[in-house]
């Protein structure tokens, strides 16, 4: 989906639109443009696989400031791993100072101060990650941050981040796409704990890791009919008391999660280039809804159109 064409705005509202179109997409900080008027421009889209979002940005110059003071302000716990395309991004976060090259990754947390800025045309490809679905602690992130080239994997994850942009368009609206954002993010848990020299599962699991894990198991099965508590219980080897005691410590309905993450794949799925030549039962029943009237009326009560109305 295009965020942003600064080729369709007037000279004078560009600026404030790039700022818009950015925040919109990351977390409350400073940003500044390196230019004025015509002279800048600016192109960002953006894709969700699941709860994996990528987003990508080709601009003239600008820099980002996440001070602390910009922390005060709640922003979703993230972290972003991109590849930077074309100019030479400059990095600050935790004392240290990076430039990163086209071709490179960077990591930043964004739940901890950072700077970053590139000069000219520039470009990069963003995985964001929320925090809570990546199931790593912060040291651990913020060590492998610093060694990501040190992984054998570094190389995979590049070409991987590549070729998701590549087909992105057709991936977001195919039924596996909550599937492959998931096996992107534990690719992205794999590098980090790969590089920080740290095996992030040999400790006992505590209860938010196994939440975390049986709500990545909900997200790979999502497109599935019989997915319900039993199932996700005998997956973990707990009863299903259990289970709906661990969702409830976090506040969180199990059947209610399940039906709100298709809601949003199949809302993704009707409106993308694939998705729109399929009627709208197909691609409920893709999404695990059996019944395309049941489907219709949890769409239309979760967002206040029908899935007709939305598609058009």
């Amino acid at each position: 989906m295009i965020l942003l064409d600064t080729a369709e705005l007037a000279a004078d509202e560009r600026v404030e639109a790039f700022r818009a179109a950015l925040l919109s997409s990351s977390v409350p900080s400073r940003v500044r443009m390196e230019e004025s008027g015509e002279r800048v421009f600016a192109r960002m889209e953006r894709w969700h696989f699941g709860e994996l979002m990528l987003f990508t940005s080709s601009s003239s110059g600008w820099a980002v400031t996440r001070s602390p003071r910009c922390l005060r302000l709640e922003g979703p716990s993230m972290v972003s791993l991109s590849l930077q395309v074309h100019g030479t991004g400059r990095f600050g976060q935790s004392d240290r100072q990076d430039l990163v090259e086209p071709g490179e990754l960077m990591l930043n947390d964004l739940t901890i101060p950072y700077e970053f800025a590139w000069s000219g045309r520039g470009g990069a490809r963003a995985l964001q990650v929320p925090y809570d679905l990546l199931g790593v602690p912060p040291h651990i992130v913020r060590r492998g941050a610093e060694r990501l080239r040190a992984s054998p994997l570094y190389d995979m994850v590049r070409v991987h981040i590549a070729r998701l942009h590549a087909d992105a368009d057709t991936l977001e609206g195919d039924p596996g796409a909550a599937a492959l954002g998931t096996a992107t993010v534990e690719l992205v848990r794999a590098l980090l704990t790969s590089a920080a020299g740290v095996d992030a599962d040999a400790r006992p699991v505590p209860a938010e890791s196994l939440l975390q894990r049986v709500l990545a198991y909900a997200r790979t099965h999502l497109t599935e009919p019989d997915l319900t508590a039993s199932r996700v219980a005998h997956a973990h080897n707990i009863s299903v008391r259990a289970l709906y005691r661990l969702c409830a410590r976090a506040g969180l309905s199990l059947e209610q999660w399940i039906i709100e993450q298709r809601l949003e794949g199949a809302r993704a799925a009707l409106v993308s280039p694939v998705g729109r030549t399929r009627t709208i039962a197909s691609v409920a029943r893709a999404w695990g809804f059996t019944d395309p009237s049941h489907f219709a009326r949890r769409f239309k009560a979760a967002y206040g159109v029908t899935p007709r109305q939305w598609r058009a």
